[in-house]
């Protein structure tokens, strides 16, 4: 039977009672904010479950719960990801999960135990927050405070930047979620740079994802985000099993209307994926489907009128021939036909200049910015 371990006065939760505390933090710490959305709890337990969750074949978890007059009051995880070291060949561990009251003492103490725990493991920095790998929530929310978060993205306290700085980590990474709606995109510039695009590239065509055949879609979708990603911040290959697993969960919402991939004389060379948000609908139950979260999720769900896009890539040899905004075209078109009449364009890599123009010529506005940290240990 599984003890309870502490460290420094914090928790190294093992235990079923220790680990459920740490996913029902959240809920407690955000209970008064009216902007942040609980997500399904079932979703966060699976994150954290290493014989369920794939992204365990090749990393490790260790959970930190810290404690005030008996209450849960922070909590923290360290990461080991050994594909991630093994892709970039060098040391560097994860934090991830982290959440805090809006205490100094209890966010270093949290950072030092998540830290030394990486460190008797040979790693020689970290960086986070990961929530647990890159293909998952990262990143802490540094402004637009005042919008509900998008599906799959976080939402935090405003004071954790204050936190996570003077606990001595500094900013790696800056990461955008761009808004745009049927009021300011700019659909006569999108319509003639597409004829540019299509007289460049007379062979090209997009086509609606094919939910039929969903396991073969997926293949074609990671060789496309394997190539195209494999020069950016962050990357690290995606894995069939990590793919395949995500796909199970997002194929109930996947809507094909606004879910593309491009190709060129039948070779697909670029794919994007816009998800409803969900959260619009998550936002009415309290993280739980039952006894009664499961029919709030399904009526509420009927009122939809948003977009996340949360993916996309396009193969080095066809970037900057400006499919990409060809993708988000029919993206917003298409999801305009069936009721959706604002998209997020999350998450986007400061460093993507590319992108970002994308994105501005669409009409496009920065609506959050999201951070990601780094410490040598």
């Amino acid at each position: 039977m599984k003890t309870t371990q502490r460290i420094n006065g914090i928790t190294l939760a093992t235990t079923k009672n220790e680990r459920k505390q740490f996913i029902e933090f959240p809920y407690q710490h955000y209970s008064e904010d009216e902007n942040w959305i609980p997500p399904l709890k079932m979703e966060q337990k699976k994150l954290i479950d290493t014989e369920k969750n794939p992204f365990y074949n090749n990393a490790d978890i260790a959970l930190f719960l810290a404690e005030q007059d008996g209450e849960p009051c922070g909590r923290i995880a360290a990461i080991q990801d050994r594909r991630y070291n093994e892709h970039h060949k060098n040391k560097t561990g994860f934090f991830g999960f982290f959440e805090c009251i809006n205490d100094q003492s209890v966010a270093n103490l949290l950072f030092k135990v998540a830290g030394d725990w990486l460190k008797q493991r040979g790693h020689t920095d970290v960086l986070g927050p990961a929530n647990p790998s890159m293909m998952d929530e990262i990143g802490v929310l540094i402004d637009g405070f005042e919008y509900e978060p998008s599906f799959m993205m976080p939402y935090h306290k405003p004071y954790y930047n204050n936190l996570i700085t003077s606990a001595g980590l500094e900013k790696e990474m800056d990461l955008y979620a761009f808004r745009v709606t049927q009021a300011n995109v700019t659909l006569d510039r999108i319509y003639r740079a597409e004829e540019i695009v299509r007289r460049r590239l007379p062979k090209l065509k997009i086509r609606e994802i094919d939910t039929k055949n969903l396991d073969q879609e997926v293949e074609i979708v990671r060789n496309i985000f394997n190539q195209a990603w494999s020069q950016n911040w962050g990357f690290i290959p995606l894995s069939k099993e990590e793919l395949e697993d995500l796909a199970n969960d997002l194929k109930l919402i996947l809507d094909p209307k606004v879910a593309h991939i491009a190709e060129v004389d039948g070779e697909p060379v670029a794919f994007s994926i816009a998800l409803p948000d969900l959260n619009q609908a998550l936002k009415h139950t309290d993280g739980t489907l039952f006894p009664t979260g499961i029919f709030k999720l399904l009526w509420h769900r009927r009122n939809i009128n948003q977009l996340r896009t949360a993916l996309m890539g396009v193969i080095p040899e066809y970037q900057g021939k400006g499919i990409d905004a060809l993708l988000h075209k029919e993206a917003i078109i298409n999801g305009r036909e069936v009721g959706y009449n604002s998209s997020e364009l999350s998450w986007v890599l400061e460093s993507n200049k590319n992108m970002i123009r994308v994105a501005e010529k669409l009409g496009a506005n920065i609506e959050k910015t999201y951070r990601m940290y780094t410490k040598e240990l």
